[in-house]
């Protein structure tokens, strides 16, 4: 996660939440803070991950443990960096791009990976990825009008998803195998359920857009 300091700004600005240790984070707020550097280490992670995953062929439960640790290692990160960022005013222009591509790589990765074993059907694979595609592009069909605040339903979906795709890692047999199929059900639905509500508030937010365009004319007046 990433922004610029508030005593980048100008001014002294005021100390992060957290004493010391806040003031210190925001007064050197650079690339080079403990956000970013979580986030790079979440993009490190991909590809290590993958390789962890797809050794002696992809079916060696002791790889796939590993390979499992790396990717709750990724999403934990995840967590973590957002809230450093937000409490110590550690935001940057690095972090705005590099956080979602980190987000979106580990779990493009590990659903394309588990696909090409045959463990994960390839329509499962293709709705998710095409909901995350399809929303990023939204978000820059209407980030001149606005940003649309995450909602509960997409943070249940993000937290199915690595659930989901967590346990299709581990080499899981018997009722837990049938367990995570309902898990990946369930984050299919609330995939394609909060992404067609992020298409519904982006179509309002536009036209809420277009037409205080077309009313500003005659309010200058």
């Amino acid at each position: 996660m990433t922004g610029v300091p508030a005593s980048a700004e100008g001014g002294q600005g005021r100390p992060a939440p957290g004493g010391k240790l806040g003031a210190a984070a925001v007064n050197q707020a650079s690339v080079w803070n403990i956000a970013n550097i979580l986030t790079m280490m979440r993009l490190v992670l991909v590809p290590a991950f993958v390789a962890l995953l797809l050794q002696d062929g992809g079916y060696d439960p002791a790889w796939r443990a590993w390979a499992w640790a790396a990717f709750a290692v990724a999403m934990i990160t995840d967590i973590f960096d957002g809230h450093l960022a937000r409490t110590y005013n550690l935001v940057t222009d690095f972090g705005k791009i590099a956080d979602p591509i980190a987000d979106k790589a580990i779990m493009a990765a590990g659903l394309i990976s588990l696909s090409a074993l045959g463990d994960l059907p390839w329509w499962v694979t293709g709705v998710i990825l095409f909901r995350e595609l399809g929303i990023t592009l939204m978000r820059f069909w209407v980030i001149r009008l606005g940003v649309i605040p995450a909602s509960r339903g997409g943070k249940m979906k993000t937290l199915a998803q690595g659930v989901a795709v967590g346990m299709y890692v581990l080499a899981l047999t018997g009722p837990l195998a049938t367990l995570r199929f309902w898990v990946m059900a369930v984050a299919v639905v609330l995939t394609v359920v909060t992404g067609l509500d992020y298409v519904r508030q982006a179509i309002v937010l536009r036209r809420a857009g277009r037409a205080a365009e077309r009313e500003r004319p005659e309010s200058a007046l």
